[in-house]
């Protein structure tokens, strides 16, 4: 039966790795900061080198049935983690609180999404296709499962981003070891050990670890597939890495957003989005909006107005959430106080009380920095937003198309034939219009140039999670 606790009372809560079906513990023991409170968490136990090896070894026995599981059988199993989820809510969603700093309700939010990713999956299926057939030969293109993958997932939302590939594993028939980020690892570990009870031993295991963890998987001779969201400079190396054993490699890396919003916007539509794009979760989120571009015509009235809906955000806004972890509260201040000392017109928050507990920033806007700052030039991944002034589309567009701006963009005009022209010149995998940016389960999530490798999500994003082997029948 699962734990039953009550919204804000933490349970006393144990994690263990989990390999070949079953928790295993270790002599050496880490603990999450509470990003709220800055309070120590519970234990959690440093997989081993050993550990690694045994999950690797129990991934490739169970990866002998797993990949002949009928389509059917899967589905049945995809539900039945869906159902796992949303029976232990309450559970997951306290441990994820301890460790990301979200309130009750976005963490409890978090796990439902989840739970979404793994039913949408279960009725996916990647259909055999005729790619050539004349009087001669038929030859027919048939998708099979890699084999083992190892998915290094990112600490804002660690039960989202790891179902995506968890489920995305689980669908095409492979099997696969998730690593949590080091600051966010309770609720993935407890999913994972709850999870045991309705898949076969070693098709999905969980190790907690660190950079040295997640660079022996990338070497490891037994894994045939790295799946990584993160920082651009850790998604380089993966891939410097996986080029030694020529391991299939997706990866998601940062996303400098920019938003566009066009002369003849309705402002009272689009403050509330670009809000909510800018300031969810305080900005750590891989699409957030994160440079705003306001056509020279409005941008007066939109910054009086975008001024007073930031003020909404805040610690008492279940929506918003302190920064998740020390390094990046003090990589987001170090960003402020470049502002500071560039003399940049900070026009709403720009203070931190140092004497509080918890990685909290306030909802900042920086009026007109330049283009060649470290604002503008640099994802911030914190509720810090520069806004920036546009008057020639091509001139806005060359601006928005910056090297580490392939993962999103939002773009705001009710003249849906400009926005798709303005919307195929940006290059980002995924473009939204009129809407803040959120990724769907719908659709493929590529990022393009230094954001990204590969994608996830959507039927598209399965094949990324398959061999490709074509069958020749010759007549």
């Amino acid at each position: 039966m699962p734990a039953t606790i009550a919204n804000g009372d933490a349970p006393e809560l144990a994690f263990h790795n989990i390999v070949d079906g079953k928790p295993r513990s270790s002599d050496v023991k880490e603990q999450v900061i509470d990003p709220r409170t800055e309070e120590v968490g519970w234990d959690v136990p440093v997989a081993s080198a050993q550990d690694l090896d045994d999950a690797v070894d129990a991934a490739r026995r169970a990866f002998k049935t797993w990949r002949f599981v009928s389509h059917d059988e899967r589905e049945k199993i995809l539900q039945s983690v869906a159902d796992c989820l949303r029976t232990n809510k309450d559970v997951l969603a306290q441990a994820h609180m301890k460790e990301t700093g979200k309130s009750f309700i976005m963490a409890s939010a978090d796990v439902e999404v989840a739970a979404l990713h793994y039913e949408y999956y279960k009725g996916m299926t990647l259909e055999d296709d005729v790619q050539y057939e004349d009087a001669e030969v038929k030859i027919v293109g048939t998708y099979v499962p890699i084999g083992v993958t190892a998915a290094i997932s990112p600490w804002n939302f660690p039960l989202i981003l790891s179902s995506v590939k968890v489920a995305s594993a689980l669908a095409t028939g492979n099997c696969v070891i998730i690593k949590p980020s080091p600051f966010t690892p309770y609720a993935i570990l407890k999913f994972c050990e709850l999870v045991q009870s309705v898949l076969p031993p070693g098709v999905f295991q969980a190790l907690h670890g660190g950079a040295d963890l997640g660079e022996r998987m990338t070497l490891h001779r037994g894994i045939d597939q790295i799946s990584f969201t993160g920082t651009v400079a850790v998604g380089q190396h993966i891939l410097q890495n996986c080029t030694k054993t020529m391991k299939k490699v997706i990866l998601e890396m940062a996303g400098n957003d920019a938003a566009i919003i066009c002369e003849d916007a309705d402002l009272g539509k689009v403050i509330p989005s670009v809000a909510h794009g800018c300031f969810f979760h305080a900005g750590q989120v891989c699409v957030a909006s994160k440079r705003i571009y306001v056509h020279e015509s409005l941008y007066d009235k939109f910054m009086e107005l975008f001024i007073e809906e930031a003020k909404k955000w805040s610690p008492n806004n279940i929506l918003f959430a302190p920064l998740s972890n020390r390094p990046n509260f003090e990589r987001a201040k170090s960003i402020l106080e470049d502002s500071k000392k560039n003399n940049h017109d900070i026009v709403l928050g720009g203070e931190v009380k140092n004497d509080e507990k918890g990685f909290w920033l306030p909802p900042t806007i920086i009026a007109k920095p330049p283009e060649e700052s470290r604002i503008v030039q640099e994802e911030q991944f914190a509720p810090i937003t520069p806004v920036m002034i546009w008057s020639d589309e091509d001139d806005v567009i060359a601006r928005a198309n910056l090297e580490n701006s392939g993962l999103g963009a939002s773009l705001y005009t009710p003249d849906l034939d400009k926005a798709r022209r303005i919307a195929q010149r940006l290059e980002s995998g995924s473009v939204w219009i009129n809407r803040f940016e959120r990724p769907h389960f719908g659709a493929y999530f590529a990022g393009w140039k230094l954001s990204g490798f590969g994608g996830e999500l959507g039927k598209r994003g399965l094949y990324d999670y398959c061999q490709v082997q074509c069958l020749h029948f010759h007549k």
